[in-house]
Parts: structure tokens; sequence; C-alpha cells
């Protein structure tokens, strides 16, 4: 067997040339290259492989043998393998295809799909991978370069990063529709810090918003709370009565419009924020990143849940 892994594509094209040519001075002129040169690359494909590649026929043209022919075979599968793998990375340069890494806060959990099946149908030939954590995830996630873009509320310090708005992001007090402040217009500063409150993990955006508030609105008076682990148990929980929540109101759309929680009025809610699209400040987008941050902004929030007033 011949020593393959040491044999070059300026070979394999001299003897491409030499057979369609038919000599050694044809296959120079069409590599521009010397009639001694295309010898030499001859005679050095042959010795790799062990066997003759081409002889000279009744005329005087070369011929290919049946180990050329064999090695020609190869030859053209390399070159539409080398084409495709041409047209390929000429999509990726141009955006057209490609891997994009996408994170999104759990709260955005309610309109991430919507977005993702969006950008699928506008951009097919993206590959776009979603990634749902909290908030100090998806920091990390971007602090380690594992993300493209990311849609979050309020920006990171660090990393370093690019935000823009993509829509709005308001944030209310839900309770159950028999709840004593249901029906308060509007609930007081001491009315809201006499309740308890069911709040996300540390480390969740909505908990420092809620924890912002309630000092703000307190003074420094203390308040209630019990951790959950998530935005749906926290709804649940609130509907059945054990507590009252400070909320994305893009993760309860459904059931204040089917009546299961009613939003408390107050001053100073609902409490309007925004959402960002985020990129790394260090890090320039592929262009298929681009393409899929340039789309984003181009919906104009219009993936985020509608809400009522």
């Amino acid at each position: 067997m011949g020593r393959v892994d040491a044999v070059t594509l300026r070979q394999l094209r001299a003897l491409r040339a030499v057979i369609d040519t038919g000599s050694l001075t044809g296959a120079a002129a069409q590599l521009s290259l010397s009639p001694p040169a295309i010898h030499s690359q001859l005679r050095a494909l042959e010795d790799l492989m062990g066997a003759p590649m081409a002889i000279r026929g009744e005329h005087g043209a070369f011929l290919a043998t049946d180990e050329g022919r064999a090695v020609l075979e190869a030859e053209s599968q390399i070159a539409i393998a080398l084409q495709t793998c041409a047209r390929r990375v000429a999509a990726l340069q141009s955006g057209h295809t490609g891997n994009v890494s996408l994170g999104v806060v759990s709260t955005g959990k309610y309109f991430a799909p919507r977005l993702v099946a969006d950008l699928r149908r506008a951009l097919p030939e993206i590959e776009v991978t979603l990634r749902i954590g909290n908030r100090d995830a998806v920091i990390q996630w971007l602090g380690s370069r594992a993300l493209d873009l990311a849609v979050m509320g309020r920006p990171p310090r660090s990393p370093a990063v690019v935000a823009e708005p993509v829509g709005p992001h308001p944030h209310i007090i839900v309770a159950p529709p028999d709840h004593p402040l249901a029906a308060a217009d509007p609930a007081t500063p001491q009315e809201l810090l006499a309740e308890t409150y069911l709040v996300r993990e540390p480390g969740s955006g909505t908990r420092i918003l809620m924890t912002r508030f309630l000092d703000r609105i307190g003074d420094g008076i203390p308040w209630r709370m019990v951790e959950m682990g998530t935005n749906e148990t926290i709804k649940q929980a609130v509907i059945a009565g054990l507590g009252i929540a400070l909320i994305s109101q893009h993760t309860v759309t459904e059931e204040l419009r089917a009546g299961r929680l009613v939003a408390v009025k107050a001053v100073g809610l609902p409490i309007q924020r925004n959402w960002f699209l985020l990129r790394r400040e260090d890090m320039p987008l592929s262009p298929a990143g681009q393409r899929v941050h340039d789309h984003v902004l181009s919906l104009k929030g219009g993936f985020l849940p509608r809400v009522e007033a």
C-alpha cells in the first residue's frame, strides 16, 4: 500500500492535468508550471502510490493506468468536497449559515420559544441554540463566552456588554382575586409591607427589583418573604393564597386574563423596565450572530406577550 498520507493536492492536480491534456507541456501550461515541475510531481505521486499513474499511448499522449484512474476518481471526489467546503465557508462568512447561542433569563421562558421559532422561520439555515437560566447563570455564561447573545433585564456591570432595548418589561404585584389588596385602590405602603412575599432564589433579577421596591416604600421596615424555585411555583402559591408576589407581567398574562390573579394597584406600580439584547463588548459577533442580532432588533418586541393596561 502506498503512503497516501504524504500525497499532496499539487501532485493530484498534476496527474489530472497530464491526463486531460495528454502531455507534460500541456499540463504545465494549464497549471502555470514548467514541464520539469510537472514531471517531478508525477514521479513523486507514483513513488508514494507505488504504481505507475500514466503511460504513453500509441500516438504519444499520456493515458491513465488502472491505478491512475483509481487515483483520479479520488481526486475528483476531493475536488467536489473542497468545492462544497468553499461554499460552506462562504455561507458562514456571509451569515447565511452558522450556529448562534442565545441565552435568556428564566423569566423570559414565556416568550423565548416564540422568539426562537421566529428566528428559525426567518433564518432557516442558522441553528439557534437556546439556553435558559437565572440572571446569575446568564451572566456567568456571558463571562465564559458561552453565549453569542443574551436577552435579560438590567444589564450586568461585568462582563462589559453592549445592551440594546428590545421592548418594555413591566413588573406588577399579583394577588388572588379574593385577597383584600385586590380591591384596594391604591394599596398603601403599610398594607404592602404587611404581606408575605413569595420570591425567587438569590440572584434573580425579579427578586432584586422587589427588594429595592419594598425597601424604598418601607424606608427600611422589615418585611416577610418565602423563597420558591420557579415563577410557576410562585404563581400557583399566590393563587392558593400563600402570599403575594412582585413578578414580571409577562409571566402572568394568561392568569390575569383568566381572572386567577389580579394586579394590585399601588403608587409606583407597575414598575417599568426594559428587556435588553446583550452581547459582549469585546467579542465581535459572527456573521450569523449579527444576522440574528439584527433580526431580533427588527421585531421591536413583537415576540413579547401582549399585556393589558
